[in-house]
């Protein structure tokens, strides 16, 4: 069976790391790609939609897994299916869902998921008028794809006025803020639960929490996230169960309803306040790094769950009574500005972690970094302090230029 993941982080590799194994597997390309899926598979240089069709067609994949969201947005799976290309993700236009939190802010609305309450505005008066009568905090999102920085907290009415103009004047993220979503501050913590979807219906995967901001302590600018634990040590029964009636149970009914039915993954990002869990937004494919510590768990064969979805068969996920610990080790700078192409040192030192490389490269008989998140290191063990140790332990023997990874994964 030959496989194509679309994707370069450690996301693809986690999932590639499920895979290889399989001994159904024969061959696994990876558009993008990075040092690890390089071990397992071939990395290609196709990128565009067009371009993996025809690969696709030209190799005969028998089976593509989309990692990313620019693609899904992009209609990848829609072009694939044109040519009866075997492809696991949402079509188009359910994957507006990420592309456009105003899109995925009306659907929650008009299906009465519980969620925060929110305007819309595509004018940049009309939201300036609306924060002047506003109290503080608010969350200001833009509403197309920003890389996972769109989103920001504003703490008082400069921050917010200074938020809008960058961007919906200046348009730091292009034009991802010609739309803006205008919603209330939630506190409490929050949760990521991935589910699979057969076209029908959602099978949740455990929750995991996510360590979002680039400091200790949760300080600092917005990353991609900077490590995972797995299960969310916070996440109840009773949050499942509010989750499970007042977001999943509608979303499946709303997918339905506006027939946006598809085959593949989505995401839930969760905030659990004192009134409730609450839905902050939906990705269309699993997240990264949340990823790579639901693998390393998941007692199912990934190859058998997600056939079983494309053939419209309800699955029954299980998950091993252990704790995964994800620590993300990164290039001094990131998310903002950092250099690449420096030496990743002591990898054959690493004792217990599992690897997952994401911005990083092969270069000659070396490993350099290319990228923010350079590599993850994943442990499981009875208990998170455990699985915390190990991770930490192998962290301090790997070394590359201006090398940075927070203090506190773990410690919750």
């Amino acid at each position: 069976m030959k496989i194509l993941i679309v994707g370069n982080g450690g996301r693809e590799s986690a999932l590639a790391w499920k895979l290889k194994d399989d001994p159904r597997v024969t061959e696994m390309y990876f558009a993008g790609g990075n040092a690890s899926t390089q071990e397992w598979g071939k990395n290609i240089v196709e990128s565009g939609v067009e371009e993996l069709r025809n690969f696709a067609l030209k190799k005969q994949i028998d089976l593509t897994i989309v990692g990313p969201e620019a693609p899904l947005v992009a209609g990848l799976v829609d072009e694939f299916k044109n040519y009866d290309l075997k492809v696991f993700g949402p079509r188009k236009r359910a994957a507006e869902l990420e592309g456009s939190k105003a899109f995925s802010k009306k659907f929650m609305q008009d299906n009465t998921i519980k969620t925060a309450k929110a305007k819309i505005f595509e004018s940049y008066n009309d939201a300036i008028d609306y924060v002047s009568e506003q109290s503080f905090p608010l969350v200001i999102k833009a509403s197309g794809l920003a890389g996972g920085k769109g989103v920001i907290i504003c703490q008082n009415l400069t921050d917010a006025k200074a938020t809008i103009h960058a961007l919906m004047i200046e348009r730091i993220y292009g034009d991802a803020g010609i739309q803006l979503v205008i919603e209330e501050y939630l506190k409490g913590f929050e949760a990521s639960v991935i589910a699979f979807s057969n076209g029908k219906n959602l099978f949740p995967c455990i929750a995991v929490k996510d360590y979002k901001k680039a400091g200790n302590g949760d300080k600092g600018p917005n990353t991609g996230g900077m490590g995972t634990v797995a299960p969310s040590p916070q996440f109840t029964e009773a949050h499942y169960e509010d989750f499970k009636k007042n977001i999943l149970e509608p979303t499946i009914l709303g997918l339905e309803a506006q027939n946006l039915q598809f085959k593949g993954f989505i995401f839930f990002g969760l905030m659990i306040t004192e009134n409730g869990t609450y839905l902050l937004e939906y990705n269309m494919r699993m997240g990264d790094p949340e990823t790579q510590v639901l693998m390393p768990l998941l007692e199912n064969n990934l190859l058998d769950v997600i056939n079983d979805c494309m053939e419209g068969k309800d699955v029954q996920l299980s998950f091993k009574n252990e704790k995964a610990v994800c620590l993300v080790m990164a290039s001094g700078g990131y998310p903002g500005r950092y250099d690449t192409g420096f030496e990743i040192r002591n990898l054959d030192k690493v004792k217990d972690s599992i690897v997952f490389f994401a911005g990083a490269a092969h270069k000659g008989t070396h490993f350099v970094t290319n990228g923010g998140r350079v590599l993850n290191l994943v442990a499981t063990a009875e208990t998170y302090e455990q699985a915390r140790a190990t991770v930490y332990e192998d962290a301090k023997t790997i070394n590359f230029d201006y090398e940075y990874y927070r203090e506190d994964i773990g410690k919750f």
